[in-house]
């Protein structure tokens, strides 16, 4: 998620003079000082009368004047949705026990993502025509609804109920970032953007785990939920003059072309909202059948892939499907890192408490690390002098991500230290820092200034439509090897630990993890495909 602006020293006019590059995402290579990056400018000429030449303008930073306000209140909304995202990954399996919901515990986090199919699609159509800033608002609206709603959840509907309407504003808010990005800043300094908002996830990484299991035990899952909307407020106040002046409003149109997409006159393409639900409906049947893998879900799996695959095929730059090179690699990848990688993560809390018998507290410090790594690979991509080697560096975290992977169901055998695991995550956080961020920035640079929202909305689409589909391909795996009997014990605490370990069900979590595996496999071989043919 991403935003950009004008910037003083000849940036230029930010909402149409970028020089063709597009580009968003709520990811990115980290650094805690944003390094400075040169911005070209003629040599000074000679003074007259031979006095030296006068010194060169300072050189731009994302944290020079005229980007500072931007860049620290889009930061802190990544800071706080990353802390959100980390501290209910950890009370999850205690609010799904309460709730009575473990055999639909993968329901909760696809319901998010099959709803942020649809805003994604809308946010990209509102970013393109009338700039980021209406989108943004409403998407960080909607998140904070989500949350109040399934935080005062009495059943588990109501729960995922609040996470879907969460994931429309997620969608909504990650777009808007793209599109601010690549209209504030110049070309130069968007892989600088990028790093901060990896680095933004570090210190919730560490700390939100920690934090929400001490919550979780102490105060309850709810208190998790609802302690984060408010704080929201704060980053959007600081950022909205900023992003008023760079990048509120349509792009200039061209003249002789007033329907031209960005010039705010042409007409909402309701074909591809159509589509856009088309494929949330879609990928929602599937889910549901996914939690109850009998001959009745036949029925609403069909259905659901009725939906879904013409409205991907339509959705998707041409050629996703077969990797064809460029920006259709770049589209699949993205989702192939994302889906394969969030379905590992997603599981091992839930892993660790019921098979080791770990606190919800211990379990979630198992992705502590994850964060800082995640940033490190993000900083790592960022460094100019690695932009030649992207596509190298992409391959070489994918298999990273796919040796993290394929090692995490180790940690049911007793004799392997649950240590082994954080190690383990933590490599493939790096990987996927390597990924991420590289798939963003070639993103923009494939993308034309107009197709922003667009291309955005696409990333952003492979990366949630992945998610739903392998959240629904391993759940049915994880409810046919008996998961759904998997129990939490005593909330999570000390009490229930002997009790947990005693509702082991490891073959469920070696069938979740094997399809997560694999489908990552396959990214090492779409990451050759990432650039065009020379």
């Amino acid at each position: 998620m991403t935003a950009s602006w004008d910037g003083p020293g000849g940036a230029g006019d930010s909402r149409g003079a970028h020089g063709g590059a597009v580009k968003g995402g709520h990811d990115g290579g980290g650094s805690a000082s944003p390094a400075r990056v040169p911005v070209p400018l003629p040599v000074p000429a000679p003074a007259p009368g031979g006095a030296p030449p006068l010194p060169r303008p300072r050189q731009e930073t994302v944290l020079s004047r005229g980007y500072r306000a931007l860049t620290l209140g889009i930061v802190s909304v990544v800071f706080l949705v990353a802390f959100e995202a980390t501290a209910v990954g950890t009370a999850m399996p205690v609010a799904a026990d309460e709730l009575d919901g473990v055999s639909v515990y993968a329901f909760a986090f696809s319901a998010l993502f099959t709803t942020s199919l649809l805003g994604m699609v809308v946010s990209g159509q509102w970013a393109d025509r009338r700039g980021p800033l209406p989108p943004l608002a409403w998407g960080i609206g909607s998140f904070g609804a989500g949350l109040v709603l399934s935080g005062t959840a009495a059943t588990m509907g109501i729960f995922v109920l609040g996470r879907a309407v969460q994931g429309i504003g997620g969608g909504l808010l990650i777009v808007a970032l793209y599109v601010t990005v690549s209209r504030a800043y110049p070309e130069v300094l968007r892989p600088t953007v990028l790093a901060c908002f990896a680095a933004a996830w570090v210190v919730p990484a560490v700390v939100g785990p920690l934090i929400a299991g001490s919550v979780t035990q102490h105060l309850g899952w709810r208190w998790v939920f609802l302690g984060v909307p408010l704080l929201v407020v704060v980053p959007l106040v600081v950022m909205l003059p900023a992003l008023r002046r760079a990048a509120s409003g349509p792009l200039p149109g061209r003249p002789g072309e007033p329907g031209r997409p960005g010039t705010g006159q042409g007409r909402v393409d309701r074909g591809r909202l159509k589509y856009a639900l088309a494929l949330a409906t879609g990928a929602g049947l599937l889910q549901y059948a996914g939690q109850e893998p009998d001959l009745l879900a036949a029925l609403p799996a069909a259905a659901g892939a009725a939906l879904l695959v013409p409205a991907a095929l339509r959705l998707l730059p041409r050629g996703t499907y077969r990797a064809a090179r460029g920006l259709p690699a770049v589209v699949l990848l993205r989702g192939i890192a994302a889906g394969g990688f969030v379905v590992a993560e997603s599981f091992v809390p839930l892993m660790l408490v019921s098979q080791r018998g770990l606190s919800v507290t211990m379990a979630g410090l198992a992705l502590a690390a994850g964060g800082a790594t995640w940033a490190l690979g993000s900083f790592t991509q960022s460094r100019a002098r690695f932009g030649p080697y992207r596509e190298r560096l992409a391959r070489g975290g994918m298999v990273l991500v796919t040796g993290a992977v394929a090692y995490s169901p180790a940690v049911l055998a007793e004799s392997v230290p649950v240590w082994t695991l954080a190690v383990a995550m933590a490599v493939g956080c790096y990987g996927m820092g390597l990924v991420i961020s590289s798939t963003s920035v070639l993103l923009l640079q494939l993308s034309a200034p107009e197709e922003a929202g667009k291309n955005s909305a696409a990333l952003q689409m492979s990366d949630s439509l992945s998610n739903v589909v392998l959240l629904a391909a391993t759940g049915t795996a994880f409810a046919l090897f008996g998961g759904g009997s998997v129990s939490v014990g005593a909330g999570g605490g000390a009490g229930g630990h002997a009790a947990a370990a005693a509702e082991g069900r490891p073959l469920a979590f070696v069938a979740v993890y094997a399809v997560a595996a694999l489908v990552c496999a396959m990214g090492v071989g779409v990451a050759g495909r990432l650039r065009g043919q020379a």
